[in-house]
């Protein structure tokens, strides 16, 4: 079972001290978390400014820096429709990666996904697809990356959406993929109050699962988390537990 860390996302510094954000900080907290047990690694490079970037130069610091602490393990980054709110423009940028990821992730509730997938399949990076909706799940059945994607990302947290909601809204996803035949890896994952409930329904499922200060900033028994490490440890040991029983 995979274990993703997804180091920051777009939260502000000011809301965990531990959060990374320079290159330096990813490349120590994605260390760190490898050692605790992650398989993979997500993140959302941020400019001299601190802002989520798809720059080619900001990718790359984060990638190389990242991937010189971590060798061998998998570097992905986000696409955020909102760092770059125009289908076209997005694409270009993404085209001009010179250190490219492993893999990014491509948000199928969000327009542009077509343009952002072709870019992506041209310089030979990975596509996660996500899929909030089983909206999404249908967008992603009927494009030309089907079948073809590193893993499709299962992740139904919206604000004020309780854990049966999110479940619901899981088991319509897994219903819209199942029709369709679709083999990919499937991961898992919730945010905030449902964060380690749904890392449990991924367990239950066999399916890959991520954690991370970007999802979720306490452990299971509510204190705040230290770091991405401890986050990571405490999922590694909920499987274990799991596989125990």
């Amino acid at each position: 079972m995979l274990i993703k860390v997804c180091l920051n996302g777009a939260r502000d510094s000011v809301e965990h001290p531990a959060l990374p954000i320079t290159p330096t900080d990813l490349a120590a907290a994605a260390q760190a978390a490898v050692a605790a047990g992650a398989g993979a690694i997500h993140m959302h490079p941020r400019d001299r400014h601190g802002a989520q970037s798809l720059a080619s130069d900001v990718i790359g610091a984060a990638v190389v820096a990242v991937r010189t602490a971590c060798a061998g393990v998998p570097v992905g980054v986000s696409t955020l429709y909102s760092i770059v709110p125009d289908p076209a423009q997005r694409a270009a940028i993404v085209a001009g990666w010179s250190e490219r990821p492993d893999f990014a992730s491509v948000n199928f509730g969000e327009p542009g996904t077509a343009e952002l997938c072709s870019a992506l399949q041209a310089i030979g990076v990975g596509i996660e697809a996500g899929l909030d909706t089983p909206e999404a799940a249908e967008r992603y059945v009927y494009s030309t990356v089907f079948g073809a994607c590193v893993r499709v990302l299962i992740e139904p947290s919206e604000p004020g959406m309780d854990l049966a909601a999110e479940l619901a809204t899981v088991a319509a996803i897994e219903a819209v993929l199942d029709q369709a035949g679709d083999t990919t890896p499937r991961l898992l994952h919730g945010e905030g109050a449902t964060a380690w409930a749904l890392i449990d329904a991924a367990i239950a499922r066999g399916y890959d699962t991520r954690i991370g200060l970007e999802d979720v900033l306490f452990m299971p028994d509510g204190a705040i988390a230290a770091d991405n490490a401890a986050l990571v440890a405490a999922a590694v040991l909920r499987t274990k537990e799991t596989e125990l029983h």
